[in-house]
């Protein structure tokens, strides 16, 4: 089956960098700016601005012509905490309706790595009775004794996962469109999932998500938010002042709260298997 589309280089080189996690095999015939072997379809772009698809099911073109990050109902989901020595790996999935996307555009909801603490909160607040979401938070102890057989992505993919069917088990029926910020490649985020007994298909996976998808910011704001209130837990449980991040002032502080609590108790606030543990 083939199909052809007249696009401006603007739009080809979108559509390039919308492909590229899926590209097999990328090369440049004469006459064009590229063509590129995907699984499911191979797409030249030749320089006329004749964009040319051949596939078995092209179906999916006909939903593009709508640009994906407008596609109402939507669902999208984003983590926190895999970067942290400290604290948990939170990952939080939001659905919005066209109502909710038209409240929520007026405030300045974006990936949460651009916000204060302060905004994160309040913005979380305002998604939070705005939206229908979910929250998942692996605790450091959790996420150390599950480490022990899974590894962290393979962590990701089971949150992400459980995020959806939480929604589902809260009686929210799951919109058509369903976005992740892309961490892993499909394929990968599906061999993952192999044996759980409900998974989530017909995922988007998307690079930068948060700051292209409404609800992937709103669920990084969640997730982050959520991240937040363990730390101030954790904190306030051993009055103790923790260090986000993984660089040596983190292994500094790792070495204080050795000091003070045991190394035992290090399983109960941090990511064993990253290697700030060595190197305290």
């Amino acid at each position: 089956m083939n199909e052809t589309k007249k696009m401006s280089k603007n739009e080809i080189d979108s559509l390039k960098e919308k492909m590229q996690p899926y590209i097999l095999k990328e090369s440049q015939p004469p006459y064009t700016y590229y063509q590129i072997k995907c699984q499911e379809c191979t797409i030249t772009a030749y320089t006329s601005g004749k964009v040319v698809f051949q596939g078995q099911d092209l179906s999916w073109l006909k939903k593009e012509e709508k640009p994906l990050r407008q596609i109402f109902p939507q669902a999208g989901s984003d983590e926190v905490g895999t970067g942290d020595y400290f604290g948990p790996v939170v990952v939080a999935g939001c659905i919005l309706n066209s109502e909710n996307q038209a409240f929520l555009s007026k405030y300045p909801i974006q990936d949460s790595k651009q916000l204060s603490d302060l905004d994160t909160k309040k913005l979380a607040n305002i998604i939070k009775e705005n939206s229908k979401y979910s929250i998942c938070i692996c605790s450091s102890l959790k996420y150390n004794q599950v480490h022990e057989k899974h590894n962290m992505v393979d962590i990701k993919c089971l949150l992400h996962n459980q995020v959806y069917i939480n929604l589902m088990h809260k009686g929210y029926s799951l919109p058509d469109f369903i976005v992740i910020d892309q961490f892993t490649p499909e394929k990968s985020y599906y061999r993952y999932l192999k044996d759980e007994k409900e998974v989530i298909q017909g995922i988007h996976f998307e690079t930068k998500a948060e700051n292209k998808y409404l609800s992937v910011a709103c669920a990084s704001i969640l997730a982050r938010n959520a991240f937040l209130e363990v730390w101030e837990q954790m904190e306030k449980k051993y009055q103790f002042s923790f260090h986000k991040g993984a660089g040596p002032q983190v292994d500094q502080c790792a070495r204080n709260f050795v000091r003070q609590f045991g190394r035992d108790e290090l399983k109960n606030v941090c990511k064993l298997h990253f290697k700030n543990t060595q190197k305290i």
